[in-house]
């Protein structure tokens, strides 16, 4: 196969051993995290009170967190809500104080960091029960996508590279949430919808690899299995490093200036995509790869009873 002249001519399969060894101790120190740190669950999964009120000016978020934290709610979150003139305080279930005491205070402490009238919004309460059947659906929800993705790799491709594709997905999900527990950042359900992005970008461009890795297969006339797949993430590189940059410039301007509400959000789909475009190259392609595919797994099969002649 004819290649062009500015397409690079790395070896990345020469160190895919390397890759690997570095992918298994860095997923095994997140899931040691996961295990014995645990997540840093946020007020989706835990339960807790939402607390929305309205000031008559801009509210300084840093005088309202400063003034929370000396009352005693230091894990208190607090974002704006539309606009700056709104504010969304989120606090951890207390025992010692019912939702519409713990409300009631909160609007006390507010007050004292406005000159003006505060406005109580709204008060809402989610209960633990809530909080635990939100970890079981956002759980199901990731294990129904994962099912799907393999079943259609499956098809489309073969199934060596579904479970090089799986192998990918599950790579990238684990090291994204033993990060989150790791560091105990906060995990909400805007960082459970970032994951199943994740899910999805890596998927695109694991197939866009995986397409290329079929047409070079049945091409190249020439080559062993490892060449064939260099070839084609080299000729595939320049679209997956452009795709990845262009992504990690929008999220980080969503990290710097999104505000809190969308910061977990942002982290974890930047842990992603890095990870991602990692794992596209090595871990997707080297599984599938140690599974032993070979040209003959990939060739169109014959129609039987086809006739080579052509009819005149």
């Amino acid at each position: 196969m004819q290649l062009l002249a500015n397409v690079p001519k790395i070896k990345f399969m020469q160190w895919r051993k390397q890759a690997m060894m570095v992918s298994g101790v860095f997923l095994l120190i997140c899931l040691v995290s996961i295990m014995f740190r645990g997540l840093n669950l946020g007020i989706d999964f835990t339960g807790g009170t939402l607390i929305e009120v309205g000031y008559q000016d801009s509210a300084d978020l840093t005088k309202v967190r400063g003034a929370l934290e000396s009352s005693g709610f230091p894990d208190a979150v607090v974002q704006h809500f539309g606009t700056s003139k709104d504010v969304l305080v989120r606090i951890a279930p207390r025992d010692d104080l019912s939702s519409a005491q713990l409300s009631t205070k909160m609007l006390n402490i507010l007050e004292k960091t406005s000159d003006t009238a505060i406005d109580m919004r709204r008060v809402e309460f989610v209960g633990p029960q809530i909080g635990d059947e939100l970890v079981e659906k956002g759980g199901m929800a990731m294990l129904i996508a994962l099912g799907c993705i393999l079943i259609y790799v499956w098809i489309r491709f073969e199934k060596r590279f579904s479970i090089g594709s799986i192998a990918a997905l599950v790579h990238d999900v684990i090291f994204t949430m033993g990060l989150f527990a790791l560091f105990q950042l906060e995990f909400d359900l805007t960082v459970l919808a970032a994951l199943l992005a994740v899910i999805g970008y890596s998927l695109n461009d694991t197939i866009v690899v995986f397409d290329r890795v079929r047409e070079n297969f049945r091409v190249m006339r020439k080559g062993t299995p490892e060449e064939v797949i260099n070839n084609s993430i080299n000729q595939t590189l320049a679209r997956t490093l452009m795709t990845s940059l262009t992504t990690l410039l929008v999220l980080l301007a969503l990290f710097v200036f999104g505000g809190e509400l969308i910061h977990g959000f942002a982290t974890a789909l930047i842990i992603g995509v890095i990870v991602g475009t990692y794992s596209s190259i090595y871990v997707a392609t080297s599984t599938t790869l140690m599974l032993g595919v070979t040209k003959q797994d990939l060739m169109p099969p014959e129609k039987e009873g086809a006739d080579s002649t052509p009819v005149m």
